[in-house]
């Protein structure tokens, strides 16, 4: 592995240290929020204009990519996130904030196209995979390590903001005095959603309501850990359990849907976030239970994306599965979009539990749908069945580095 990833560790470690100081923010803002007294749907109105941003970023980045390039677009969209990130330091408010986070959105998406679009360019066939995995590995780990960087807050309100900025200012350098090749970025049509969804149904409203359920945890679930009355250590390890279980589950749930009807697992998968977010909604306090539960929703949570785009490649010819991985990503980040507002609404009405009994809700509708489907079309001949891959829920840019089999 470690000869696989040796060409891009540049690139691994600029997205470490991006996230690191970035993958955090939704964290503190919510947090932030929280004790100013603003309500669930401010706090989820916030989060929707970050969503919205990333979808704006991943669909409209690459032409500014074209034109500069790729070195260029990477400073300039870091700094631009670096700035954003000082930004919520000089006044609380809410409508500044939800600008800010509609900027952040924007600018992560562009660092996550000017990467992926460098690592599909440097990643050969036989090193596709491996070099997918240390790219899925450097970003969450990244993510989960970040959300320790809350604890700063303690000695200073303004350190946190601070140290994401020196970190995501940081991250430019790797890149800024990298001797990689520049690629060329190749622009590729997406399939529709109505194509997409007439050849694999369960895909796209699997993915879709995916969206739903980790764009309303990351939004809120900070939130709901508070309101549950943990410090701000242990809201960092709570947000931070749920990143690694979703890490450490996605290769043995992928493993298992290589070898049987892939629709199970997918309906395994959701029967099981069903099953630990009511577990963690009716649990009411913190301790090892909560963390175990929590665990155990992000590994099964996190694998449901990657399911779903196994799923849909088992359904279409080979030329179809990048442009269909990138529709997926869409449909992803519009589920995601509307996650925060509506679970938003549950927790005004039911409080702080009301985040996770949103995702069960959801997680149920798409059960119910999942069983549907198996009820109602054939399984796909298990020779037929694509090899199962990691893949982040970025930009529609990550799915060619997926590796695709003739």
């Amino acid at each position: 592995m470690l000869k696989a990833i040796a060409p891009v560790r540049t690139l691994l470690l600029a997205i470490f240290m991006m996230m690191a100081g970035g993958g955090f923010m939704s964290t503190l803002i919510a947090v932030r929020l929280e004790r100013s007294g603003a309500s669930a749907l401010v706090v989820g109105a916030v989060a929707t204009a970050y969503f919205a941003g990333l979808v704006a970023g991943s669909v409209k980045s690459g032409a500014l990519i074209g034109r500069v390039g790729h070195i260029r677009a990477f400073a300039a969209f870091v700094s631009l996130f670096s700035a954003s990130t000082l930004g919520y330091a000089i006044h609380r408010d809410p409508v500044l904030w939800g600008a800010l986070r509609l900027i952040d959105g924007f600018c992560v998406a562009g660092v996550y196209v000017c990467l992926e679009s460098w690592l599909n360019e440097r990643a050969d066939g036989a090193s596709r995979g491996t070099v997918l995995a240390g790219y899925m590995i450097a970003l969450y780990v990244g993510q989960a390590a970040g959300q320790y960087l809350l604890n700063l807050g303690t000695a200073h309100p303004l350190l946190p903001f601070i140290a994401a900025s020196i970190l995501v200012s940081l991250a430019a350098i790797p890149v800024a005095l990298t001797r990689i090749a520049a690629p060329t970025l190749e622009q590729r049509e997406s399939l529709t959603v109505r194509s997409l969804y007439a050849a694999s149904p369960l895909a796209v409203f699997g993915a879709t309501i995916t969206g739903l359920i980790l764009g309303a945890f990351y939004s809120l679930g900070a939130v709901y850990a508070a309101r549950a009355g943990m410090g701000v250590s242990a809201i960092a390890a709570f947000m931070s359990t749920v990143i690694v279980g979703g890490v450490v589950l996605q290769w043995p749930l992928g493993y298992l849907s290589d070898r049987v009807d892939r629709r199970r697992v997918i309906v395994f998968a959701f029967a099981g976030v069903l099953a630990a977010t009511l577990g963690i909604a009716f649990l009411g306090e913190p301790g090892w239970p909560l963390f175990l539960l929590a665990a155990t929703f992000g590994g099964l949570a996190f694998a449901l994306y990657p399911l779903c785009v196994a799923h849909a490649n088992d359904r279409l010819l080979t030329g179809q599965r990048v442009s269909a991985s990138g529709s997926l990503v869409l449909v992803y980040s519009a589920g995601a979009a509307a996650g925060p507002l509506g679970a938003a609404l549950a927790i005004t009405a039911l409080g702080s539990e009301g985040l996770f009994l949103f995702v069960a809700a959801s997680a149920g509708v798409a059960l119910i749908f999942g069983l549907w489907r198996q009820t109602s079309s054939p399984p796909v001949p298990a020779a037929d069945q694509q090899s199962y891959q990691v893949l982040p829920r970025t930009t529609p840019m990550a799915a060619q580095l997926e590796a695709v089999s003739p």
